[in-house]
């Protein structure tokens, strides 16, 4: 009897500290821990081990240190890719926050029809990206497209630009499909930070004669700057790692001249079987994420330590 009753005791002792909240906590967090290392962090120690060694698609290759990475900076085209991904995510950032902030006001305004235009303006994210990059690859065709067509019948021009086959034209059509798909996640999030500034303190300052510059500028703008932060932070981290709009878009041409590192490391190390120089070529933006990722997460632990 003493024996059963101790062995109740210690069932309830051990239930009781499965049952508190730091245990529960990690008990849920578990399944996410195990997703992230079986889907990202297996992935991650398995490519950092290619870029330091020579394997292909062929033979499992031999150390190599960090030959592949010295490689990589000798090569024209990685070179051009690197000012690609760097254009292509500096002006395409800028362009997502500043048509999010404008289409977020547009959406937060009272006007009839309002919730049929929030749908319409959701709907290119809600499209798969691949099914939109299609679509705007015939629009911009050399020969049916319908950009060029619109511009003709304008009056604008007397013959459209060949838009994926000459620079400048192919990356600002890079630029734009990424943007256009972008935009309306961005405006949604920003949305979601309008509704949270006080509508008190908006109406005393149009009270007391303040322009809606200065009732942005030392209202709203303050209020939404760490919603802001956040998402041109996390939004430069997709766009420097796009690869599918190019992909499909342009295929790094012409001649290279779309070429981004992700694309870039796809043709490298896939197609051309070369694993190890491939992956080298993906890991030379890691730094450059991590520290977007750490300055993500630092701004959010201290917008909920305010």
């Amino acid at each position: 009897m003493a024996a059963i009753a101790a062995g109740r005791v210690a069932q309830r002792s051990l239930a009781v500290r499965i049952t508190t909240p730091q245990v529960m906590g990690y008990l849920l967090v578990l399944p996410a821990v195990i997703y992230v290392l079986a889907l990202i962090g297996f992935p991650l120690v398995l490519g950092v081990w290619y870029s330091l060694t020579d394997t292909t698609v062929a033979t499992p290759g031999t150390f190599v240190g960090l030959q592949n990475f010295v490689d990589a900076t000798r090569d024209p085209t990685f070179r051009l890719a690197v000012r690609n991904t760097l254009v292509i995510g500096v002006v395409a950032t800028v362009a997502k926050i500043v048509l999010s902030v404008a289409l977020a006001f547009l959406m937060l305004g009272a006007f009839p029809g309002r919730g049929i235009l929030r749908t319409l303006f959701v709907l290119p994210w809600t499209i798969p990206i691949a099914l939109s990059t299609f679509a705007y690859k015939w629009m911009f065709h050399s020969q049916y497209s319908v950009v060029n067509w619109l511009l003709v019948s304008w009056g604008l021009t007397d013959h459209g630009p060949n838009w994926l086959g000459t620079m400048p034209a192919a990356i600002i059509a890079v630029i734009f499909v990424s943007t256009w798909r972008a935009v309306p996640f961005g405006a949604i999030t920003i949305l979601a930070g309008l509704t949270a500034v006080p509508s008190e303190l908006i109406e005393a300052a149009r009270i007391d004669g303040a322009g809606w510059r200065q009732r942005f500028r030392a209202i709203i703008l303050p209020i939404i700057a760490p919603i802001l932060f956040i998402a041109l932070l996390f939004d430069l981290i997709f766009t420097l790692t796009e690869l599918t709009v190019v992909y499909l878009l342009t295929g790094g041409g012409p001649v290279d001249q779309t070429q981004v590192l992700a694309n870039y490391a796809l043709q490298v190390g896939v197609r051309g079987g070369d694993l190890g120089q491939g992956a080298a070529i993906a890991l030379y933006l890691l730094p450059v994420l991590l520290i977007l990722t750490v300055m993500s997460l630092r701004n959010i632990a201290n917008r909920e330590a305010m």
